[in-house]
């Protein structure tokens, strides 16, 4: 008789402390799946609302280059998903990708050696190609994914806490504490008897001594996610990013536009003068044309990369009426 009753209460013990578990991990998964949608429903609409407004208003400059920024979405996800990879670097990356496309664009008369866009790359450091555009967007992006892939990093570290701890056996000496606890009155008669709220508190302190040990972590842990929460709110939010993350990239390829001619210069100074396309000129003569090239450049500030800043205005326009 006993021995069945020592079963059955550790049966009846370990199915509520489960159950107890079950039902926070349950509270814990519901919040990553609504954080994770909100966050890549977000995500997503700053890329769609990217896509929409350079097609309007860069068009074939856009459609052709679409990948560059595609990729930048598509690095960004991994780095939330979990990636191994430096949010940073992937910046970086994307910024050197299109500065090399657009410095083509604006000098097509030149035939450009990798080890050339590598020389135009270095001077970007100093010539600011894209102006304040590329640290201003690095700040909008950064703090926000860092927060958000920490967030959900750390609702799925709770639920796998969760589920370990309500897993713990019970000792020998717990099972017969809980047995003594739940099924002495029947042994006497007193089936209804209930035991006073001291004994069975001072049973549950030591059955669950190991979860109660995890305390203070777990309260540590908690005030670490509300902190990391409210890293979401203010001018740094996500919400602040998916708005002006296609603005703040067309501000770059504006700044760029318009001062094509004095960044080619530069360029060219600090990198020399690369072959011209289509053609096996002699050094001697590339240099009896530099007049004409450097006419041809001049123009080219006033025509840039077939968009002027009436089209970013209208674009602008465009944009800010989509989002009121």
């Amino acid at each position: 008789m006993e021995e069945t009753f020592s079963n059955l209460s550790r049966r009846e013990f370990e199915g509520r402390v489960k159950e107890a578990g079950r039902s926070l991990q349950a509270m814990l998964n519901a919040q990553h799946k609504n954080f994770d949608g909100y966050f890549l429903d977000l995500l997503n609409k700053s890329e769609r609302s990217l896509q929409d407004m350079f097609s309007k208003t860069y068009g074939e400059l856009y459609t052709s280059n679409a990948k560059i920024f595609s990729d930048l979405y598509t690095e960004l996800r991994h780095y939330y998903r979990g990636a191994n990879l430096n949010l940073e670097e992937a910046l970086h990356e994307f910024w050197t990708r299109l500065l090399e496309r657009l410095f083509r664009r604006l000098n097509p008369q030149y035939q450009m050696s990798d080890e050339f866009l590598d020389c135009v790359v270095k001077h970007a450091e100093t010539l600011k190609p894209f102006g304040e555009a590329p640290r201003e967007l690095k700040l909008k992006v950064t703090r926000p994914f860092i927060a958000a892939r920490s967030f959900v990093q750390g609702l799925d570290m709770a639920s796998d806490v969760v589920r370990k701890v309500a897993q713990v056996p019970l000792s020998p000496e717990c099972t017969r504490a809980i047995m003594k606890l739940t099924y002495c009155p029947h042994c006497r008669g007193l089936p209804s008897i209930k035991p006073c709220t001291n004994y069975c508190r001072n049973v549950m302190k030591g059955c669950l001594a190991n979860q109660a040990d995890l305390h203070t972590e777990w309260r540590s842990f908690v005030d670490s996610m509300l902190q990391v929460a409210e890293r979401f709110n203010g001018m740094h939010s996500m919400e602040t990013f998916v708005d002006m993350a296609p603005l703040k990239i067309s501000d770059a390829i504006m700044n760029m536009n318009e001062n094509g001619a004095s960044i080619s210069s530069k360029v060219f100074q600090g990198c020399g003068n690369p072959k011209l396309a289509g053609t096996r000129s002699s050094v001697g003569e590339e240099k009896k044309k530099r007049v004409k090239v450097q006419s041809e450049e001049k123009e080219k500030a006033v025509t840039g990369l077939g968009m002027d800043k009436l089209g970013h205005s209208e674009a602008l326009g465009w944009y800010c009426q989509c989002h009121r």
